[in-house]
């Protein structure tokens, strides 16, 4: 009992509280797209803080275990999380939804398989660049790292676009901090960008459709362009201080779509205006720092590289979610983590939280 005391006492309280308020703000945003005036405690209010006590219980149990654990699990986690991703093919438990088939149906919810395989993925890359970090100064350990990685990446890819590129984040992070020769990194992003017509003659019908919308952002017949546009509009009507908690209109008269997740951003600074946008923006630079703080004291490669995958995960998720609400980057549906609903997003980020706080505790030498 004294082990593990001694272990939560290094446990970083900014990194706990900041959930908190992220769990607060997301729950008066929800309950703010189904009325006006006044709190409504209705069945997506009700699903998220479930969500959120079942993550709060995953954190806690995750603490308990050392991470260095996993190094006896990699190859049967390797292969249950591509079999996870391919659950989403069995018939009558697949479900498709917003045109992806990235769901199944599990009776009492729907639940995402690609939301936890981004946990298991930063794992697992973690594990792999412990093991090959030497090799990253070769253009072959730079290609078998990739080639590592693109099974996960080529499933995602098939139904869920963001999910994919959030993947490739991660996987580009993890590899830059595991030292890879950036003279390497820079010709692979040349070579990526040239390649890129290639990926979209590949894509599936909704994807390109994104694309082309976010390349001809006036055409508001293409899908994506009217919820950017009325996106854009709530934020600007907003002005400085907002329309008031509860009185957003342009999502009360449902012109704003997706409002309580790919869009929840859009509705907070509609109502609490360009200061309640603005602090958002700060609690999530906050919770990166802290996440940076833990990956540069970590007493282990295995724990950086596990932290700076999550970096790399909530990183590009904050950013590119707040930036599509502005037309500054396509829709690609990924949510803002931890404030927008859904309990299969909300359970991943609370697992992933579980795991950077596990680093954490462990960086410091502990005295009996």
């Amino acid at each position: 009992m004294k082990y593990f005391w001694n272990l939560f006492k290094n446990i970083d309280k900014i990194l706990v509280f900041l959930p908190l308020c992220f769990a607060a703000i997301s729950i008066m945003m929800i309950s703010s797209t189904a009325s006006q005036g006044h709190f409504v405690f209705d069945k997506y209010v009700t699903m998220q803080l479930v969500a959120y006590f079942l993550g709060f219980i995953a954190v806690g149990f995750i603490l308990l275990i050392d991470y260095k654990i996993f190094e006896n699990w990699e190859k049967p986690l390797y292969i249950v999380s591509v079999l996870l991703l391919l659950t989403v093919y069995i018939p009558g438990l697949g479900v498709e939804q917003y045109g992806s088939r990235a769901w199944i149906n599990l009776g009492i919810m729907y639940f995402q398989p690609s939301e936890i395989v981004k946990i298991t993925f930063v794992i697992l890359l973690a594990l792999y660049f412990c093991r090959n970090h030497d090799t990253l100064w070769s253009y072959k350990g730079v290609i078998m790292s990739a080639l590592y990685a693109s099974p996960f990446i080529l499933i995602v890819l098939k139904e869920d676009l963001g999910g994919a590129i959030v993947l490739c984040f991660i996987w580009l992070a993890m590899v830059f901090y595991a030292g890879i020769d950036y003279r390497i990194l820079g010709k692979f992003a040349v070579i990526f960008t040239l390649c890129l017509p290639l990926v979209y003659r590949f894509m599936a019908s909704h994807q390109k459709e994104r694309i082309d919308a976010f390349l001809h952002p006036s055409n508001l017949e293409l899908g994506g362009n009217y919820q950017v546009w009325q996106s854009k509009v709530a934020i600007g009507s907003g002005g400085f201080f907002g329309k008031g908690l509860f009185q957003g209109t342009q999502k009360e008269l449902k012109f704003l779509p997706v409002q309580k997740s790919d869009f929840i951003f859009s509705v907070i600074v509609e109502e609490l205006g360009m200061i309640g946008g603005a602090v958002i923006i700060g609690l999530y630079t906050l919770f990166l720092y802290r996440i940076a703080k833990i990956a540069y004291n970590a007493k282990d490669h295995l724990g950086a590289l596990i932290a700076v995958g999550f970096i790399g995960m909530f990183g590009f998720q904050i950013f590119e979610n707040i930036a599509m609400t502005m037309g500054l980057m396509p829709v690609t549906g990924i949510t803002l983590p931890f404030i927008s609903y859904g309990g299969s997003s909300v359970l991943a980020n609370m697992i992933a939280l579980g795991l950077i706080l596990n680093v954490g505790i462990r960086s410091k030498i502990i005295n009996f």
